[in-house]
């Protein structure tokens, strides 16, 4: 799965498209190419126990962010406001990411 071209980035604004969470919106945090998953901001709780490292560190059960496959997220164009697929266009020696729906540059 390592040849596999993805077409987000960090800091993206994704949408959820399938699964629990499906229609909520957040930030991708981290990408994972190797498996092919992303990690974003707000979406996929999930509780985790944590042990004490440090006198002051405290443990206990907290609520982390778990990985999501990269195929069950749509980019959010800023200007159709809704999931969109992703296009290139050429222009002289850049190659930009644009949304298929309206051409705004991503």
């Amino acid at each position: 799965m390592a040849n596999v071209k993805y077409k987000l980035r960090k800091e993206d604004l994704v949408q959820v498209i399938a699964g629990k969470d499906k229609g909520k919106q957040g930030k991708i945090l981290k990408i994972d190419r190797e498996k092919g998953r992303v990690i974003i901001e707000g979406i996929n709780m999930v509780k985790k126990a944590m042990r004490k490292r440090s006198q002051t560190d405290r443990g206990g059960i907290v609520e982390i962010e778990a990985p999501i496959h990269i195929s069950n997220v749509m980019i959010v164009c800023r200007k159709c406001n809704k999931p969109v697929r992703i296009g290139y266009k050429v222009e002289g020696d850049v190659k930009k990411r644009v949304c298929r729906k309206c051409g705004e540059v991503l």
